[in-house]
């Protein structure tokens, strides 16, 4: 199975801004979004100053990473990424072709984009350790919960091994920090939602970036931290 489109015409010249491939679940999002579209992009390191610094410390949401400059647009934001691929490379099937799998799609990558606070707090992405046990804040415990039950819907309901079945989707690139998260903290969760996890990381694109990751040379030791 092909781990993504065919490079896309007259992709050449698109640039991703990105942060840490450590650290960064959102420039991890906007770079498998291109990589599921096809579109090959030249990445530019983000300004290692106090702001992006803030942002992988989830201090400010507001650092406009990743940011995907290509055929003269500027685009920010994870969604507005995905939906903008969308628009550019339609026959790429970054969301479902079917209608109501679709909305179903875009539902439950809007609430990652925007929810599961406690969950990003307590289990930061980390793709350079592996803890054999790790506790939990309580309060992460009910974003577990609801993604084990959106996962678990998905993959009954439309087959697996991903999200909406045999191809990946915009799901999988918004879900793929999470799986990262699950194994990085050895979250105990149910058999089908621990093989999607797998399925996830051993996807090739993860591949390539974890492998990019536990190349980095900075550390961030605020992000060491066990708490």
């Amino acid at each position: 199975m092909a781990d993504k489109a065919e490079p896309a015409a007259g992709a050449s010249g698109a640039t991703l801004t990105i942060s840490s491939k450590t650290y960064s679940a959102w420039s991890l999002r906007g770079w498998l979004l291109c990589r599921l579209a096809g579109l090959d992009v030249v990445e530019k390191p983000a300004p290692n100053d106090a702001n992006n610094r803030a942002e992988l410390l989830l201090l400010s949401p507001s650092v406009l990473v990743p940011r995907l400059t290509f055929d003269g647009a500027s685009v920010w934001d994870t969604l507005a990424i995905a939906e903008f691929l969308n628009e550019e490379f339609p026959e790429a099937g970054l969301y479902p072709s079917d209608r109501i799998a679709r909305a179903h799609c875009r539902s439950i990558s809007g609430e990652i984009h925007s929810g599961f606070t406690n969950l990003r707090s307590a289990l930061p992405m980390n793709l350079k350790v592996k803890h054999e046990r790790f506790p939990v804040f309580s309060g992460a415990r009910p974003d577990i919960e609801r993604i084990e039950t959106i996962w678990s819907e998905c993959l009954e309901t439309y087959g697996g091994p991903f999200l909406f079945g045999a191809k990946p989707t915009v799901a999988d690139a918004m879900y793929a920090p999470v799986a990262t998260r699950f194994i990085t903290y050895a979250v105990s969760v149910s058999a089908p939602c621990l093989a999607y996890c797998r399925t996830v990381t051993e996807w090739a694109p993860m591949a390539d970036w974890i492998a990019a990751a536990k190349a980095e040379p900075e550390e961030m030791e605020e992000l060491e931290v066990e708490f």
